[in-house]
């Protein structure tokens, strides 16, 4: 049975005042149904998840978004976005908090602007998650292709990282989907420790002339021109903006009122993670950055940290599979006992979300395979109205009431309208950048014809 929406809030403390006890019995999952439990993940393991599906592939494009704006106006812009999409996911955890039969951020947008809203914003989450998942088979071949020497085509390394992912995103609950966490996690975050300490053990960078003067590159404060710094600013942007994929989390979380003490730890260690990485090998490395940035300590630490991070890159398009997957597979059998009966009907539907967005991904992993823009395409096309614009609607449709309250009501009202403009001219503005920035490469021959051989992912 469908719950009816509780309205706007009436007051500062009605938030919190209308999340009673009594919600659980509108979760889309249940505790106590027959068949397939799905709500076993507690506090820490959300946590892990959280931080998984944050600490992914947005941080190794972290450098080169440094290289556009340098080294204090990258450091600002990545404290300043987490900060902000902190913000902005409490927004999101509250107002599901209050709604408990919301699965994900598109079922949001239908208490506050109807099957539209819903249909639009459901359209976004895919393409983000396309896009995301794509960005991650773009790692996972890059690394085979480190670790073989080129031995295969890298579209054959793309279509092996694509069967290996559908594979692994078919598990069908996330408590199970978690234990990968635990060792994609670590993977990651070594990789990156290997590539930190591994370029301030350098004279000079490793793509620099290796003899002879040369220029670092190295600025505090850059002034990269609008494309540019937009791409910049978005790929940043990016590497914390994906909280939309912990709503469905939560819908799994034995007690979802207990998602912000999973959220903020992950949050303060995602944030504190990427500006000392980026900065450090920014500093080292400069304008001679690799984008992903695991191959800018030289071939040796390219092949040793690919090697370690390559669960931590299938562990991470794995997640981006699932919860897109997951999303589908709610709206197919949400309404049916198939969703949590072991039925042919529930397995069927399952795996062919799972395998119908694995090849989708595929196919716009070898359309776009240079990295960078990938992931600033997730920014603004999905992340910018996911994260900031929808957030902000749903702000102002819960506190409506306060464009009519005290001047500090009213301001608040007017911030929450400008977050959502921020969504819009990002969406708006990154897409033309990136876009201006595709038709170069394809121009000059940085990017070679769809689905050939060439390795263009290490590009920037």
């Amino acid at each position: 049975m469908p719950v009816k929406d509780q309205g706007p809030l009436t007051s500062t403390d009605a938030e919190h005042a209308n999340i009673s006890d009594s919600a659980e019995e509108f979760e889309v999952f249940k505790k106590t149904a027959d068949g397939v439990s799905f709500r076993d993940v507690g506090r820490f393991k959300a946590c892990v998840l959280f931080v998984k599906v944050l600490f992914a592939t947005g941080v190794l494009s972290l450098p080169s978004a440094l290289l556009s704006l340098g080294a204090v106006g990258g450091a600002i812009s990545i404290v300043a976005w987490g900060a902000f999409n902190t913000y902005a996911f409490v927004i999101l955890g509250n107002f599901r908090l209050r709604r408990p039969h919301c699965h994900s951020i598109a079922d949001m947008a239908e208490v506050a602007g109807g099957v539209t809203g819903k249909e639009i914003t459901g359209f976004l989450f895919i393409v983000g998650y396309v896009l995301v998942t794509g960005s991650g088979i773009v790692g996972v071949s890059t690394a085979l292709n480190a670790l073989s020497h080129h031995a295969a085509c890298t579209v054959w390394w793309s279509f092996l990282a694509m069967v290996v992912v559908i594979a692994t995103a078919s598990i069908r609950k996330l408590t199970h989907v978690g234990w990968l966490t635990y060792a994609g996690f670590i993977s990651i975050y070594a990789a990156v420790l290997i590539v930190v300490i591994g370029v301030t053990r350098r004279d000079r960078p490793a793509a620099a002339p290796q003899t002879g003067p040369y220029d670092l590159g190295y600025v505090n404060i850059n002034n990269p021109g609008f494309t540019a710094g937009m791409v910049a600013s978005s790929t940043i942007f990016v590497s914390s903006a994906d909280t939309s994929a912990f709503l469905p989390v939560i819908s799994e979380m034995r007690n979802p009122k207990d998602y912000k003490k999973a959220l903020y730890p992950c949050m303060v260690l995602a944030t504190a993670s990427y500006l000392a990485f980026s900065l450090v090998v920014y500093r080292w490395c400069g304008q001679w950055v690799a984008s992903p940035s695991l191959g800018s300590a030289g071939q040796t630490i390219k092949m040793v940290s690919y090697g370690v991070a390559l669960v931590g890159l299938i562990v991470s398009a794995t997640l981006y599979l699932h919860v897109g997957a997951k999303y589908l597979f709610v709206r197919i059998l949400g309404k049916s006992r198939h969703l949590q009966a072991n039925s042919a009907v529930h397995w069927g539907t399952w795996l062919a979300c799972t395998i119908a967005l694995g090849a989708l991904y595929f196919s716009l992993a070898e359309a776009i395979p240079i990295f960078n823009y990938l992931i600033a395409l997730v920014g603004s096309l999905s992340f910018a109205p996911l994260a900031i614009s929808i957030p902000g609607l749903l702000w102002l449709h819960d506190h409506a009431h306060y464009l009519k309250g005290s001047l500090m009501q009213k301001v608040k009202f007017l911030l929450h309208i400008g977050m959502v403009l921020l969504g819009i001219f990002i969406l708006v503005g990154t897409t033309y950048g990136v876009i201006i920035q595709i038709m170069a490469a394809y121009a000059d021959g940085t990017i070679g014809w769809t689905f050939s051989c060439a390795d263009n992912s290490n590009s920037s």
